[in-house]
């Protein structure tokens, strides 16, 4: 890829036709996905960084709040959060910069929507990675 912009459009697009294809991220280890996508249960080369890089899912209402335990400094750093809908509808991103004090965003779901929620976490040293809740 020529620039950051242009990975982060194509891993949300790589992101969300897993999600319309009903894709099983737990399962991408066997996929073409692996150490693409990570997960909680696929954390590839990075095991030792769920915990500060797979983002909290926290739902109040139709407001669904993003959080990745995560320092931000210039050399390293999350750079965006989306959340995207089941059918591959993205509800909304966030771009971080270094100087940003905490990872963190909300979203407004559509009103009554039911279904799974796909939160993505982009981390400029530890690659992309996505969290599913259902709502």
């Amino acid at each position: 890829m020529t620039d950051r912009r242009d990975f982060l459009k194509g891993s949300l697009v790589a992101a969300s036709a897993l999600v319309v294809s009903s894709a099983n991220f737990a399962g991408a280890s066997t996929s073409t996905y692996t150490n693409v996508i990570y997960t909680k249960e696929n954390p590839g080369k990075w095991d030792k960084k769920v915990g500060s890089h797979l983002p909290s899912v926290t739902v109040e209402g139709s407001k669904v709040t993003l959080f990745t335990k995560h320092g931000m400094a210039t050399k390293h750093y999350i750079v965006r959060h989306t959340l995207v809908l089941e059918d591959g509808t993205v509800v909304g991103a966030k771009v971080f910069q270094p100087t940003t004090k905490e990872a963190r965003s909300s979203y407004e779901l559509p009103a009554g929507y039911k279904g799974k929620v796909f939160a993505t976490s982009f981390c400029n040293l530890h690659d992309f990675w996505v969290n599913e809740t259902t709502v």
